[in-house]
């Protein structure tokens, strides 16, 4: 089998590696395909370096098919179709004992603390699968992992029918989010400054908008009486998004922060008084999200092979994260590793 192994200094090594055969609880995955996410990106440009012990098998957004199962494991059996919730809780921490074990204050995010996806056979625990229906698109089943973090991002904004929403970020999570409120029947303008990501939102049906170009916070009151989005998602991780997401919500609106923001931002706190306004953090998914996005990717429902740039094999996954990292016309490329 085959894997590609995280050097450093945005480099990669394709290497011959041995199976790992399951322990007891255990599953072995042949992986069909794997998607690079912005997480991949910020390990690739060494940012997560205290994090990864080189050299290290990164990747999580998978799916693949169960080709051996460990001693104990009953839920699932060879040639199951699955995905992994790349998530391994301690148990025993202060958020696991509370029913937060997606936020486990020891937690292993399995394809950064721990080897990931992008190699042909991947061994995890039979815990974090979820099984797929029966003929699913494998390829499609690689985005289920991004989706599910759309769709707790979603459901804990508390979005309804008929609500305005900002979405400030069109990358491939800001996009997602996007598509996922209107699915729920929201009305979603998504500021973007890439015209690549404002042509596609447009292909989305959704209402893009370049900040660079346009005053957004005019544009939004504009669109909704004066009165302000119901919600807004900071997705971006910028300075600027951190600074406009208080200016665009209604009285006793919300904001959900999606972005990871490494640097302290100032946030003005007298809007946030003035107009009652609630915001919230939001970090990976729970299984119901997962649930939530295999039901999306297996209906159609949405249209996410738009948000598919290019197929590559894992010998080419070196030039796949050269190219993410400096084409500005990439949004999401997906490893076969299936060989």
């Amino acid at each position: 089998m085959k894997a590609a192994y995280y050097q450093g200094t945005k480099s990669f090594s394709i290497k011959d590696c041995i199976p790992q055969q399951p322990r007891t609880d255990e599953v072995r995955i042949d992986v069909s395909h794997c998607g690079i996410c912005g997480t991949d990106l910020h390990v690739y440009r060494g940012h997560m370096d205290e994090r990864v012990n080189f050299p290290q098998i990164i990747g999580h957004e998978m799916s693949g098919v169960i080709a051996e199962v460990g001693k104990g494991v009953e839920a699932f059996a060879i040639g199951d179709p699955v995905v992994v919730r790349p998530l391994a809780s301690c148990g025993n921490c202060p958020a696991c004992h509370a029913g937060h074990r997606h936020i486990c204050q020891n937690l292993n995010f399995m394809g950064i603390d721990s080897p990931g996806a992008f190699q042909t056979s991947w061994t995890v625990p039979a815990d974090v699968l979820h099984k797929l229906p029966p003929n699913i698109d494998m390829k499609m089943a690689a985005l289920i992992e991004p989706l599910a973090v759309a769709c707790h991002d979603v459901r804990l904004g508390q979005i309804q029918a008929d609500e305005k929403v900002v979405v400030i970020g069109g990358g491939p999570i800001g996009m997602l989010v996007s598509i996922v409120a209107q699915s729920k029947g929201a009305t979603v303008i998504l500021s973007e400054i890439n015209p690549f990501r404002l042509n596609l939102a447009k292909g989305f049906g959704l209402d893009p908008v370049n900040p660079t170009q346009q005053d957004l916070l005019r544009y939004v009151e504009d669109k909704t009486g004066g009165a302000g989005a119901d919600a807004v998602f900071e997705v971006s991780g910028s300075e600027s998004g951190a600074e406009v997401m208080t200016e665009l919500p209604r009285t006793r609106g919300r904001i959900i922060v999606v972005a990871i923001f490494p640097e302290p931002q100032p946030v003005d706190l007298f809007r946030f008084f003035w107009r009652e306004i609630q915001m919230r953090g939001t970090r990976v998914y729970e299984p119901e999200d997962y649930e939530e996005a295999i039901v999306l990717v297996a209906s159609g429902a949405l249209p996410l092979e738009k948000l598919i740039t290019a197929v590559q094999p894992l010998e080419e996954l070196p030039e796949a994260f050269r190219s993410l990292d400096t084409s500005p016309n990439h949004l999401k490329i997906l490893i076969d590793c299936s060989g």
